[in-house]
């Protein structure tokens, strides 16, 4: 499909958490080596300085605002891509695109991206020619808090994404929560990846009343594909993000009220650990492939917490092992790429909603049997011509290593995006965005794919 705005003015102006750096580096070395613009100025410039006349066309921050190449998108959700397509539209970087695509998933994609969760990004930005990792997953506990018959992990996601929007950002933080909390007000039509995942868990789910009025339909039946739903609390909490900052979630009112009613759906959280919570930006593994540079996610430890630490996960409420991740990748005009995955660390958290926040709680890792699942990504970039290659997203528990490796090194070898997924074995599900003729350079050798076994969608650049 591609990203490419219709009208008169045309213009041509995407690391691996647990999966260690050396087998990555292993797998690569042995493949071998292997924009303009178009921001509108002119006649909407000048009568937007003139009292009483109205500029032509859309303005910054509208979808439209940027004629012709966009970049491309893929994610494992499709109104969250949808979403990333329109903030590249309106003039956002790979950046805001992202951290709009995220807020969104978390209410579009909650059983494995929430408010309550976290997870890693890698950005690569052309313009200072380096890659960084940005680590937030839902954080660890120190023990199980009394009275907590469900632990929750520490929310990361939105400090996550406030961090990711300062790497690259270039709208205004509070314009690219307003997609996710319309959605959450006013309602989505449920797609198929929400609907398979309810369908999966909907009776321990439907258990928790909060979890239930968040996410039933009709007769309290979990919602099939296409039906409405609305998640009123959630979107008021969005709302108090938008306009009272992310950081009200971890030491202002918002912070006092998840600590009261995370501890009435067991999560058992508290303000000073909602405080002291913070994400990192720390510098990606790489390893040189040709003339081109790989970057992956660090295996860092921070109490389990970390992409090092992640691996297949169990929910006591649930049994057996369920996907808990949920892939991004994000390429704009200019070839800034930025690649990312969140976990609940089990399908649907905690299975529990704090009371009145549309907060669905993730679970703490490292308690009983929830171990978080792989978070996997790696960007390649080509440092002498400071323009991305090739990015690749993994999920599907202890195959996400491969759905992120197996296509990124068949990019390098000349595959494009769609066949580089073909390589992907079960239970991996991966994303892919690859440059041919890298970008900045020739956009028309830029595709972008999704799993054809999922339920994700990809938006970009016709071959």
């Amino acid at each position: 499909m591609a990203m490419r705005a219709t009208g008169q003015d045309r213009r041509q102006a995407g690391g691996l958490g647990r999966f260690g750096a050396g087998a990555l580096a292993l797998l690569l070395a042995a493949c071998g080596s292997g924009g303009v613009d178009t921001t509108r100025l002119g006649l909407s410039g000048i009568t937007a300085s003139l009292p009483g006349i109205a500029p032509a066309g859309p303005q910054a921050g509208e979808p439209g605002f940027v004629r012709g190449f966009l970049g491309a998108v893929a994610a494992d959700e499709p109104r969250a891509a949808l979403v990333a397509r329109n903030t590249l539209s309106a003039g956002g970087t790979a950046a805001d695109a992202a951290v709009a695509a995220a807020f969104t998933m978390a209410v579009t994609l909650p059983s494995r991206a929430g408010l309550g969760g976290g997870g890693a990004c890698l950005v690569y930005n052309p313009r200072r020619n380096e890659t960084d990792a940005i680590l937030f997953p839902p954080g660890a506990r120190a023990g199980v808090p009394s009275g907590a018959d469900r632990p929750a992990a520490v929310p990361m996601l939105a400090r996550g994404l406030f961090l990711l929007h300062t790497r690259g950002g270039r709208r205004p933080f509070e314009e690219l929560l307003a997609p996710a909390e319309q959605a959450a007000r006013f309602g989505i039509e449920v797609s198929s990846a929400l609907a398979n995942d309810l369908a999966a868990v909907s009776g321990p789910l439907f258990a928790d009343p909060w979890a239930q009025a968040s996410f039933a339909g009709p007769g309290g039946r979990a919602p099939g594909v296409g039906d409405r739903l609305v998640q009123a609390d959630l979107g008021t909490t969005l709302s108090v993000l938008r306009t009272a900052g992310v950081g009200d979630l971890h030491q202002g009112g918002l912070a006092r009220r998840l600590e009261e009613t995370s501890t009435t759906a067991g999560g058992g959280l508290t303000v000073p650990e909602l405080r002291t919570a913070v994400p990192q930006v720390a510098a990606a593994v790489q390893s040189r492939v040709g003339n081109d540079i790989v970057s992956f996610l660090p295996a860092t430890a921070d109490g389990g917490a970390t992409p090092a630490a992640f691996g297949s996960g169990a929910a006591p409420s649930v049994g057996g092992p369920l996907p808990a991740s949920a892939g991004l990748l994000v390429l704009d005009r200019e070839g800034m790429a930025v690649a990312c995955a969140f976990t609940m660390n089990n399908l649907f958290g905690t299975g529990r909603v704090a009371p009145g926040t549309g907060v669905l709680l993730a679970a703490a890792p490292g308690i009983g049997r929830v171990a978080p699942p792989l978070l996997a990504a790696g960007v390649a970039h080509s440092p002498s011509l400071r323009a991305f290659r090739a990015g690749a997203v993994g999920t599907g528990q202890e195959g996400a290593a491969a759905a992120a490796a197996l296509p990124l090194s068949a990019m390098l070898r000349g595959a494009d995006a769609a066949a580089a997924l073909a390589a992907v074995p079960q239970p991996g599900r991966g994303l892919a965005i690859g440059c041919a003729r890298y970008l900045p350079g020739v956009a028309e050798s830029c595709m972008a794919a999704a799993d054809p076994r999922g339920a994700g969608l990809a938006l970009g650049a016709d071959r």
